[in-house]
């Protein structure tokens, strides 16, 4: 090897390869030089010095990376190397008792951290690659809100989080005072400044996480976790802060940072850092007696014109509308979203009302925009039963609901876009897009995991009562969400909601309403299990137009079975091309699930495990129902008349069933002497 070709080598290596020893202070982020920070995202500079990575915008993005690689694994024994970092933060939220979401100091392979999503994700993972172990990521979470999906503790925590946004440690944010062993309180988002340590010694292996209000560092850290970073570092990395917001919405606030890979980091006077912007008062006594005498003069003028324009373009709220979540969007914003609800951004409609596409014009977040109409004896019903039940919800199969809106008349409901659409669109007739076998079974278990959180793993037990393939909504992606919470109802776990109203839709809804009118998770596992037999079988649980031995799926399907041939149920549009043994699987478990006795019906965990491969399916197979001279499957359309006073208007709308069957939805109050009324369903 020639002197010159190794004086070459030498170079590249010292110019060009991360070192061992790095380390940098920012007092402030004033003056800085072209390349010392990276920012993407909604992050800035602003004036005064200060790294500024969201506002108090909803579902917002920033990231402040230090733009250089960082060595943190020895080159030679390929072992993690010990850290310190110090950082002064400010978290000062729309809502003065209420956070949104939160900030992460990290380490991770990239600065730009893309596909990142906001709210309870923090700018750092996404809903599909959260707990993956490529994903390389180390984060210390500030985090205002409480997630149960995550298993947050509170909404003012602090957490070690280790390619996942489910902290391996975490603990309520506080600080010891030298000689005091009592833990004392620290509010994230009080909007002060709150001084933050982070000390990695990778010889033990400990991680330390160290909080204060002041400008001394405790000698005592709030977090002392044992954990060996191998697999979680690369050889090079990149350092530096993310945060995100969501409903809620906080400005987060970079004020100072230092950075040590061979000792520890410089902590801060708080004093000599920027002052956090908002919060500096007036200090001449002039100025505040020159404003307050100007409010006075036009304070009757403000009031009378405030009072006459809040009475003119208010939205309404009232008191429950506090007690669900703070985000409700102005009428105005979401009015521009959907470019004043043009007939081109319609995504679809129903019997209570229609769904827009919208661009949310601060955050330009795609959204869909639910319009219920305010002429629907049960719009408002519907509105609240939402506002109740998924706006609290947090689940990746579910739909999440981001906000709403209620002036005069219009009731508005603001969803996650989801870019696919609904599953019916993809295994009736012509879709647009075969869905392979592998698709379909992956949306099954995705329906099943987010019904299984609504019985049993939320807080309460949620009933949804109109499970179906028009209420499976597809993402960019094709992971199913179960959504229209329209008719869903809550109650404690291990008990029935009190309600004898029959809801839902015809194919979909279990033989035993009809006769109690009380849903239960059972009624939801039946819908469950048609829903199971129409991704397979590539027909509604309904079929009119077929001949009479098809026309009730679970009959067909069940008949097939006895017979042997259940492979021919399988949609032809998969052209043969599926696993034999999932697809046996699923058909047996929607037979199951099809079961006329209500608790003969696998509960949706056990369905889960079946999905999963944890446990195998029973060999055996009992007959959906016992047969009584109707049809194996124990009821008939005609049951429904039967159940109910009827009319001569209701039963000339039974004699054109066959027209509207497959999208009609049942809403009657069991017992009264109103005439069912049936309605078309989003």
């Amino acid at each position: 090897m020639s002197i010159p070709y190794l004086t070459c080598l030498l170079l590249f290596l010292l110019f060009f390869t991360p070192s061992l020893s790095i380390s940098f202070t920012f007092n402030g982020f004033k003056n800085l030089n072209s390349g010392d920070i990276s920012l993407n995202g909604d992050a800035e500079l602003i004036p005064g010095g200060i790294l500024k990575l969201t506002n108090a915008t909803p579902r917002l993005i920033g990231h402040g990376f230090y733009p250089n690689p960082i060595r943190f694994k020895n080159p030679a024994t390929k072992t993690p190397l010990s850290f310190s970092t110090s950082f002064v933060f400010a978290i000062v939220p729309e809502y003065k008792r209420l956070g949104g979401h939160g900030m992460a100091f990290t380490i991770s392979p990239s600065k730009e951290l893309a596909g990142a999503q906001p709210n309870q994700y923090l700018g750092l993972l996404n809903i599909t690659n959260n707990g993956n172990t490529s994903n390389h990521l180390f984060a210390i979470e500030f985090d205002t809100v409480q997630d149960l999906e995550f298993a947050d503790i509170d909404g003012n925590h602090v957490g070690v989080n280790l390619n996942t946004m489910i902290s391996k440690n975490s603990t309520e944010a506080g600080f010891f005072v030298d000689g005091d062993l009592s833990k004392h309180d620290l509010n994230l988002k009080s909007g002060k400044k709150i001084q933050a340590w982070v000390d990695y010694d990778a010889l033990k292996p400990q991680l330390n996480v160290t909080l204060s209000g002041s400008s001394e560092k405790p000698s005592m850290p709030i977090l002392s976790v044992p954990v060996d970073l191998s697999s979680v570092f690369q050889d090079v990395m990149y350092v530096g802060f993310s945060a995100s917001t969501g409903m809620l919405a906080s400005s987060h606030y970079i004020i100072g940072w230092s950075f040590n890979m061979s000792g520890k980091a410089q902590s801060f006077d708080l004093d000599d850092l920027p002052a956090i912007p908002g919060t500096k008062k007036n200090h001449t006594r002039f100025i505040i007696v020159t404003s307050v005498a100007v409010f006075l003069v036009f304070a009757i003028f403000i009031a009378v014109a405030g009072v006459i324009f809040v009475i003119n373009n208010r939205d309404e709220i009232e008191e429950w509308e506090h007690d669900v979540g703070p985000h409700r969007y102005a009428y105005k914003e979401l009015k521009k979203a959907t470019k004043g609800f043009k007939k081109e951004e319609l995504l679809g409609f129903g019997g209570f009302g229609s769904v827009y596409k919208g661009v949310l014009p601060n955050s330009r977040t795609p959204v869909a925009v639910k319009r219920i109409s305010n002429e629907s004896p049960q719009g408002m019903r519907t509105f609240v039963s939402e506002i109740s039940t998924i706006g609290r919800l947090r689940h990746r199969n579910l739909v999440q609901l981001l906000g709403w809106c209620r002036k005069k008349g219009d009731l508005l409901l603001v969803y996650d876009f989801m870019a696919n659409g609904s599953l019916d669109r993809y295994i009736y007739d012509n879709p647009k897009l075969n869905l392979t076998w592998e698709q379909r079974f992956k949306i099954i278990k995705d329906v099943a995991r987010g019904l299984l959180y609504l019985h049993e793993e939320w807080e309460q037990t949620v009933l949804h009562r109109d499970i179906k393939a028009g209420n499976v909504l597809l993402d960019s992606e094709l992971n199913g969400r179960l959504g229209d919470f329209g008719l869903a109802k809550l109650c404690e776990h291990g008990s029935n909601p009190n309600t004898t109203k029959v809801v839902g839709t015809l194919g979909y809804l279990a033989p035993e309403l009809t006769r109690t009118g009380k849903p239960t998770t059972n009624s939801d596992v039946f819908a469950f299990g048609a829903l199971l037999l129409e991704v397979v079988c590539g027909r509604r649980p309904t079929e009119p137009k077929a001949s009479p031995e098809e026309l009730i799926l679970v009959d067909w399907v069940w008949d097939k079975w006895t017979k042997e041939d259940v492979v021919d149920v399988v949609d032809s549009k998969l052209k043969g091309e599926f696993d034999k043994e999932e697809v046996l699987m699923v058909l047996k478990l929607g037979l199951m699930c099809s079961s006329d006795a209500p608790l003969a019906r696998p509960s949706m965990r056990q369905v889960v495990r079946y999905l999963e491969g944890e446990v195998p399916i029973p060999e055996s197979l009992a007959p959906p129902c016992e047969s009584d001279g109707k049809n194996s499957h124990g009821w008939v359309f005609e049951d429904y008349v039967h159940s109910y006073p009827s009319s001569s208007s209701f039963l000339d709308n039974v004699s054109n069933w066959s027209a509207v069957v497959a999208e009609e939805c049942i809403d009657v109050e069991a017992g009264s002497s109103t005439p069912p009324s049936i309605k078309g369903r989003l």
